[in-house]
Formats: structure tokens, C-alpha cells, sequence
């Protein structure tokens, strides 16, 4: 098994390689015309960075045999049902109460997504492989190493920010999605978001699957009860930020607690951990 350190030492060069290919790429991207056929490749390298840099590291550093252990996780499904319920309905729930919430202190329902709720699982089910490119990297290399140096609850806050802060290129792409929405909600979203993620990592026993699963399920379940700007503006600009944006980062928040209390409560247990970390770099 890797030391600490050399754990350390590896996560580190896995977010400067990642960093550096994915912004060169996404900021490459955002200097071109949008009718360029060179944006859509430039997106796809970016994106599917964070998993490129982790496999060729871990080839560096384990070979064949360590590639393959990684890759076991992404296709490890073998947990409680309860589990896939979590995955799949965190957000679209807390979106929910979100819409609740405000109707009870506005008196009237916030707007709500256009698309046909029977459309949401199979875009989920459609969408889960692809998450690949992101969750092999995020939670498949870079979570257990830092959980490994900092401990489950402070690594999800660092990693939610890493991640987070990995997109800023997006916010300045014309016809992105992001564009021009405000940065420091996305940031905190992720974070939130990142230490939910890890309380379904720690119960799964490090599933990259079960992260494949959630992250397709947020992509596919914000727009219920949209939080996006209409219009684009300034990303760095907090006026933009909005009270149902608020709203549904406090709620996000609020079970972010919770979550990490619970992790410290679990790691500081007698080898409640020792599974986990077997688990994942056997």
C-alpha cells in the first residue's frame, strides 16, 4: 500500500495535470467562434480530463493490476437499494423542499422545469456511463488519497471546492450552459454537493459506480425547480445570486452538516475506515 505521503504527493501532481489540461482546453474553447467544429472536441478533452490524468497515473504507479482495480469500482453496484434511492433522489428532493419552502414564506410556488418527469430516469440511466470521464478521476483517484492525508469530512470540503473551481473556464464560454452564471453559487453548490457524494462513497465501500450514478442524476434533476439565471451576467458578480438560489444552498448545506458530522462520528469509530481504505487500494 502507497504511504500517506506518496499519496499526497500524487494527488497533488493529479490536480496540477488536470487543471492544465482541462482549462487549456476549456479556455481554448471560449476564445474560439461558437460555430467552430474545434469547440465541441476542445469540451470533451476537458471534461474527461480528471479520468485520462487518474488512469495514467495509476498505470505510473501500479500498473496494469492497479488500472484494473480502478476500473472494478466503476462497475461495483453491490450495495443496499437504499443506496441507489439516494443516489438518484438527493437533489431532485431537495429541490422539492426548496419549491415548499419558498411557497411557504413567499406565498407563491417558484417556476418550475418544463421537462416531462418520465424523461428524468431514462436520461439518468443514459447519462450514468458518461460520468465516467469526471468520477474516475474525482472520486475514483483523487478522494481515498485525500481522505487518506485530511480525513473523509475535510477531504470532501476540499475536493467539492476543487471541483467546483475546475469549471470556471464554463462560466466564460458563450452558449455554455454556465455562461454567466454566478460562480460563487456553482462553488458552493459543489461543495455541498461533494460531501453528499462522499457520505454515498463511504456507504458503498468507494463505488465509482454509485458517484457515476448521483452525478448523472444531478445533471438530470436541477432543472426541477431551476435556479439558473435567465439571462447571463457577471459570474463573479454575488448581486446575481438569487433568494430561491439562496434558498436551495442553505437546504443543500443543512444536510451537508449533517453528513459531516456523521463521517466524523464513523472515522473516529475503532476501524471504521480500515474497510474502505482496503477496499481501494488492495
Amino acid at each position: 500500500m502507497p504511504s500517506s505521503r506518496a499519496d499526497f504527493k500524487a494527488v497533488l501532481l493529479f490536480f496540477a495535470l488536470t487543471y492544465a489540461v482541462t482549462w487549456a482546453s476549456f479556455f481554448g474553447a471560449a476564445t474560439l467562434s461558437t460555430q467552430s467544429w474545434f469547440v465541441s472536441p476542445l469540451l470533451y478533452v476537458g471534461t474527461f480530463a480528471p479520468s485520462f490524468v487518474a488512469l495514467g497515473l495509476t498505470a505510473r504507479e501500479t500498473g496494469l493490476p492497479g488500472i484494473r482495480t480502478l476500473l472494478r469500482r466503476v462497475v461495483d453496484f453491490h450495495a443496499s437499494w437504499r443506496w441507489f434511492v439516494f443516489a438518484v433522489g438527493y437533489i431532485a428532493t431537495l429541490k422539492l423542499l426548496t419549491a415548499v419552502t419558498y411557497r411557504l414564506a413567499t406565498a407563491s410556488w417558484p417556476a418550475f422545469g418544463t421537462t416531462p418527469l418520465v424523461v428524468i430516469p431514462f436520461a439518468i440511466l443514459i447519462s450514468t456511463p458518461v460520468q465516467a470521464g469526471e468520477e474516475i478521476g474525482w472520486r475514483g483517484y483523487a478522494l481515498p488519497r485525500l481522505a487518506e492525508r485530511f480525513g473523509f469530512p475535510r477531504a470532501s470540503l476540499l475536493l467539492g471546492l476543487l471541483w467546483g473551481a475546475w469549471h470556471l473556464p464554463l462560466f466564460f464560454i458563450p452558449g455554455h450552459p454556465n455562461h454567466g452564471q454566478p460562480l460563487l453559487f456553482f462553488v458552493l453548490g459543489s461543495t455541498g454537493l461533494s460531501v453528499a457524494m462522499t457520505w454515498l462513497y463511504m456507504n458503498t465501500r468507494g463505488s465509482v459506480g454509485f458517484a457515476m450514478l448521483m452525478h448523472s442524476a444531478v445533471n438530470q434533476t436541477m432543472g426541477i425547480v431551476p435556479t439558473r439565471l435567465a439571462s447571463p451576467g457577471n459570474p463573479l458578480a454575488i448581486a446575481n445570486v438569487s433568494p430561491i438560489m439562496w434558498l436551495f444552498i442553505a437546504l443543500l448545506w443543512s444536510m451537508a452538516a449533517y453528513f459531516l458530522l456523521r463521517m466524523r462520528r464513523r472515522q473516529t469509530s475503532v476501524g471504521a475506515m480500515s474497510p474502505i481504505t482496503a477496499a481501494i487500494q488492495e
